[in-house]
This record gives C-alpha cells, sequence and structure tokens, in this order.
C-alpha cells in the first residue's frame, strides 16, 4: 500500500517538491494510484542519488573513498606554498579546495593578458629569435668582404689579407655567440 507524496516527503526528510522531482525524472516509481511504495521508493532514491550531492547524509567511509594520488597532493602543498599558506602533511578539503581556486584565478589572469597581448606565445617567440639570430650572423658573415678593402687602403695593408684576417676573427665570435641559448621560462 502507497503513501501519498507528502507524506512520503516528511518520511525521508525532503521537500514534497523533491519528491515531486523526483517522480518526474523517473528516480523513483509511483503506483498506478500515484501514490508511493516506500520500499521501492526508498531503494530507487538511494541507487539514484550523488552521495555528495545529498543534504544531511554522511560521507563515505575513508576506506570506501578512492586515494588521492600523491601527486595531486604535491600539487596542492606546492600551490599552497606558493601563495604563503600553510600546507600541513595531509591535505584537507578545504586546503585542497583553495589551492583549485588559487590555480582558477592564475588561470583567469592568464587568459586575460593573453587576450590583452602581454603574454607572447613561446613557440612563436622562439622562431622570432631564432630568425633575428640568424639574420644577424649572415650579416656579420658577409661584413668583412664588405669591408676589408676599405679598412686595407686606410691602414695600406693587403685587401685579401685584410678580409681573410676579419673572416677569421668574426668566424671566432659567431661561434662563441652561437653557444648561448635563449631560455623562456
Amino acid at each position: 500500500m502507497g503513501v501519498s507524496i507528502r507524506a512520503y516527503a516528511r518520511s525521508r526528510g525532503v521537500s514534497h517538491v523533491a519528491v515531486l522531482k523526483a517522480a518526474k525524472s523517473g528516480r523513483i516509481p509511483l503506483e498506478a494510484d500515484g501514490s508511493i511504495d516506500p520500499e521501492k521508493a526508498d531503494a530507487a532514491w538511494e541507487r539514484s542519488t550523488d552521495p555528495g550531492k545529498a543534504k544531511g547524509t554522511a560521507r563515505p567511509a575513508p576506506e570506501a573513498m578512492k586515494p588521492v594520488p600523491e601527486a595531486a597532493l604535491g600539487s596542492v602543498r606546492e600551490t599552497l606554498k606558493e601563495q604563503g599558506l600553510p600546507a600541513s602533511g595531509n591535505v584537507t578539503f578545504v586546503q585542497a579546495r583553495t589551492a583549485h581556486e588559487i590555480a582558477k584565478a592564475h588561470l583567469a589572469r592568464l587568459r586575460l593578458q593573453r587576450m590583452k597581448g602581454e603574454l607572447v606565445d613561446r613557440a612563436r617567440t622562439t622562431a622570432l629569435v631564432f630568425r633575428l639570430a640568424r639574420e644577424e650572423r649572415d650579416a656579420w658573415s658577409v661584413w668583412p668582404a664588405r669591408i676589408a678593402a676599405l679598412m686595407a687602403a686606410e691602414l695600406g695593408q693587403d685587401a685579401h689579407t685584410m678580409q681573410k684576417v676579419l673572416e677569421t676573427y668574426v668566424r671566432a665570435h659567431l661561434a662563441e655567440l652561437a653557444e648561448v641559448a635563449p631560455d623562456f621560462r
């Protein structure tokens, strides 16, 4: 024998609107006459309710919960330390939520900076620096050939010898510069 929606709501400790929504969405069965069989409805309610979203229900026992990977806990601790907040050995839910909110705020700030044009793409920047360095190297590589004759005439030396000496020193200097690797971190 079934009970009314309001009576079932009182026995569950929820509003009659919550019971109506559950019945309308098919989470709990209704009898043919529109009443509710409490045993069937309770079983269906438990099967279809997310325990994390249910009000007034106890949390699952710690042994029933999935373990959190150490990498995630380390990330939470690191985020909290970066902000000068305490990061104890055992991470609490509040600490994890705080770290999550901090990370969301950082991400939002980065998106805003990118939209404003204050941030540049690392790959594009690396390509640009490489292109500029190559252009600079090429300009210096041809410089001895352009200037050697002028310097030789000014110093009263052989132009060919002057060009060879300049090329030797310019190439040595360019080799030193090539050892510098830009790091955009």
